[in-house]
């Protein structure tokens, strides 16, 4: 399956309501810097269970496969080294189901504990990535464990596009969504429901992480080299067909923005409005603040950026940046 549906949303909408947290949206005011005032609006999805949007796909993956008669006695599996295998952990635990995740051993230990918290089966295997994949992969074939995935599934997706659904109804004559891209199950439901009710999806990556600009170049997914303040992530190799079948579709706008600009607009984010959020999350701002590039909004434009990702060290904002 190469296409989601505004159906496959409403069906995750209908099946997560009351199992997240609606997003809050919060007016941040016009760009002091825009020669064309804007309204500009913050979805604050950083406060989503687990600090990140992929509650709302793994809750939406393991209600289907119940409803779908599906779910093995095994339970879910994943490898994951962030927030995808947190909310996997998180969604079994609410729904009662066993959950185990695989993780390089050079894991931190908190992210270790966090997951043992939520009362999943943590095992440590290998130095990489890959490695902790493999054995998850090897674990789903013995033991009949539901292999789930971070991003590269239409129920995870279609998961996070229930976001999408939430700021529509929250901020009435939206104009664009600007949103950050990975590996883009956030953006594949972002843009699928955006379309539907006629908003401009902004698709926004780091200059040197920018899967879904190069596939859109190439006309096919297509493996990039990636190397970014904001990789751990948005450092995937290779986006799904899912989200370049929506940028096609949709009216998408594809932007890239360099390191120093995520960096910068996740100091702003902090010094001005005491936001402390992933860089993955001042990847969308950046698109907005970034002078002469991103994204910029004509006047009256009504945009929301969505703010995504808290689990970060915020030992570096502790102190006032450096003037220029």
């Amino acid at each position: 399956m190469d296409q989601l549906t505004y159906d496959d949303i409403k069906a995750a909408t209908d099946r997560t309501t009351g199992h997240i947290r609606p997003v809050a949206v919060t007016p941040a005011g016009p760009d002091e810097r825009s020669e064309q005032p804007y309204e500009l609006w913050f979805a604050l999805e950083f406060m989503q269970h687990t600090g990140s949007f992929k509650a709302r796909g793994a809750q939406n993956f393991i209600q289907a496969h119940r409803e779908a008669g599906t779910l093995p006695d095994a339970g879910v599996t994943i490898a994951s080294g962030g927030n995808a295998g947190l909310a996997c952990a998180w969604a079994a635990q609410q729904q009662g189901v066993r959950a185990t995740v695989f993780l390089p051993s050079v894991a931190p230990a908190v992210k270790v504990a966090k997951l043992r918290g939520y009362g999943a089966d943590v095992r440590l295997v290998g130095a990489e990535y890959a490695e902790a994949l493999e054995a998850c992969e090897e674990f789903a074939a013995s033991s009949g464990a539901l292999a789930a995935h971070a991003y590269d599934h239409p129920l995870i997706a279609a998961g996070a596009g229930t976001l999408m659904e939430e700021i529509h109804a929250r901020i009435p004559g939206l104009d664009t969504v600007v949103v950050s891209v990975g590996g883009g199950g956030l953006f594949a439901g972002v843009a699928t429901s955006a379309r539907h009710h006629g908003i401009r999806t902004v698709a926004v990556e780091p200059e040197n992480c920018r899967a879904l600009n190069a596939a859109l170049e190439s006309g096919r997914p297509v493996d990039v080299p990636v190397d970014s303040v904001a990789v751990d992530a948005l450092g995937a190799r290779r986006v799904t067909s899912l989200a370049l079948h929506a940028a096609r579709e949709n009216d998408v706008r594809s932007v890239l923005v360099p390191d120093g600009e995520i960096v910068r607009a996740r100091r702003a984010l902090w010094d001005h409005r005491r936001i402390a959020v992933e860089h993955a999350a001042s990847t969308a701002l950046a698109a907005l603040t970034a002078p002469g590039g991103g994204y910029r909004p004509g006047a009256g434009e009504r945009v929301a950026v969505v703010l995504c990702g808290a689990n970060t060290d915020p030992g570096d904002l502790a102190h006032p940046a450096a003037e220029d």
